[in-house]
């Protein structure tokens, strides 16, 4: 990520709670702690069982028996709440505590978890059609952020966001961040600054899914930018 989220503006109207995103963070944190606690064997293969690996789910590759534990669809949702890393983990978890909270008070906690789950699923397979023969497994929780941060464009683009870029502060408008974030994302996602691991495409299939899903599925009350 190009920067990380410590505070943002906007105050919850409608939800004291925010139960589906505070749970999720539990969930990805507790699955981690399990995946942490597997030897590196047990480790690497919970990846490739509960990982989406887009060569497996377009049959174009089949998975060693003994790593088969889940359909292949499946890991549509199970590779949502798995993370590779330490900081995989806490960068993810602060991009949903900071911006999940407000949109989850826009949406309700049911049709937030509709929300969340859907464009974790539409980011996963923009990734896999892009990758189609991909034997690499997909995992984390980025996809579906990034539908977060769409969902809270439409909703809250005025709001000020305080990030740090490095270890300085900077507090501006979320449009900016959200607007330099997805245009990395874009330029990454073309190749021009070379390959890494990144998903690119689940990010910006994941933001794009977000920012046309949350007129359908915000409350009534809440209103799109801001209004």
């Amino acid at each position: 990520m190009p920067f990380l989220p410590i505070h943002d503006d906007t105050k919850r109207r409608w939800t004291s709670t925010p139960y589906v995103c505070w749970g999720t963070i539990l969930v990805c944190v507790l699955v981690f702690i399990w995946q942490s606690g597997l030897d590196d064997g047990r480790s690497v293969a919970s990846v490739f069982s509960y990982g989406f690996i887009p060569a497996v789910f377009f049959e174009h590759r089949e998975l060693a028996d003994h790593l088969v534990a889940i359909p292949p669809s499946a890991t549509l949702l199970t590779s949502l709440f798995m993370h590779g890393d330490t900081w995989h983990l806490i960068g993810n978890m602060l991009f949903l505590y900071i911006f999940g909270d407000n949109v989850e008070d826009c949406c309700g906690h049911f049709r937030f978890a509709i929300f969340y789950l859907l464009t974790g699923v539409i980011a996963t397979l923009t990734h896999a059609y892009m990758f189609e023969n991909s034997a690499a497994p997909l995992i984390g929780a980025s996809g579906a952020i990034s539908g977060v941060l769409g969902g809270y464009l439409m909703l809250h683009p005025r709001q000020r966001v305080t990030a740090l870029i490095g270890f300085i502060p900077l507090r501006l408008p979320v449009w900016i961040w959200i607007g330099v974030w997805f245009a990395m994302q874009a330029v990454a996602g073309s190749g021009m600054l070379g390959e890494d691991n990144v998903a690119y495409w689940a990010h910006i299939g994941g933001f794009v899914a977000g920012v046309v899903l949350i007129p359908l599925l915000k409350r009534d009350e809440a209103k799109l930018f801001g209004r």
